[in-house]
């Protein structure tokens, strides 16, 4: 019985899920990449791992740019570019005095 209960509040659940996200396509809400005009600059730490940091700010710390600066898409762009290896360099290192990389 106890069964029944739990697949009749499921099917209640997924109802008010389809119902919320049915709500949400109807209205259009701008994501914040689609308005902004920030300036990023990509930054990279020392497990060679990169991100994008507003260049109105200093990077965090443990992290330096790398001299490529632009629109989150552009900087985006770089970073797919030259990020090919997501293994943290602490990792390629070890791996390759194992003989695995």
């Amino acid at each position: 019985m106890a069964r029944d209960d739990d697949k009749d509040k499921m099917a209640r659940d997924d109802d008010e899920d389809k119902k919320a996200t049915d709500d949400e396509e109807e209205e259009y809400i701008p994501r914040d990449e689609d308005k902004d005009t920030t300036i990023y600059d990509v930054v990279v730490n020392h497990e060679e791992q990169y991100s994008i940091w507003p260049n109105y700010r200093e990077p965090p710390n443990g992290w330096r740019k790398v001299g490529k600066s632009g629109t989150k898409a552009e900087c985006g762009k770089y970073v797919k570019k030259v990020w090919t290896d997501m293994r943290p360099l602490s990792l390629r290192k070890k791996m390759a005095e194992q003989g695995l990389d």
